[in-house]
């Protein structure tokens, strides 16, 4: 059976994108008593640490967050992160589909530079994700090199 993503989902995420919105994040999980129905449980524009606040060990879903990066004051660039969370708590059966549905959400969020799988909050420390996220842009000039 597909999963049914409900169309608040690619509303979120476009507000999400918007450089002009203050919504930063959203986090979409299963309407209750239906394991097949994606909807938005949740969106805000307190960053990496409200949405954070935001998982629970009982909950599974996908997260999407808008994240700003510097090296100096004059490159300011805007990153988006995707999060398939998974909590302790889940039952192996929510969890054996989640790796199934998770096609499904990429077909709705198709623009992200990073993924990041948690099952826990402490795997989603802002700092090693900004480590990732230079990571996966390449270049990277914030190291003195000593090759020269």
């Amino acid at each position: 059976m597909s999963l049914i993503i409900e169309p608040s989902i690619a509303e979120q995420y476009e507000v999400i994108r918007d450089d002009k919105s203050e919504t930063n994040w959203a986090f979409f999980d299963f309407a209750n008593g239906k394991p097949d129905r994606l909807q938005v449980s949740g969106t805000g524009s307190g960053g990496l640490s409200e949405f954070i606040a935001h998982l629970s060990p009982e909950v599974a879903g996908w997260g999407y967050v808008r994240m700003n990066m510097s090296n100096d004051e004059y490159s300011q660039r805007v990153k988006f992160v995707l999060v398939p969370w998974c909590g302790e708590s889940v039952g192996v059966m929510r969890r054996a589909k989640l790796s199934i549905q998770i096609a499904d959400v990429k077909n709705v969020i198709r623009s992200f530079h990073i993924e990041v799988p948690a099952s826990q909050v402490s795997e989603l420390s802002e700092q090693e994700i900004m480590t990732k996220l230079r990571r996966a842009g390449g270049a990277n000039y914030d190291r003195q090199s000593s090759n020269y």
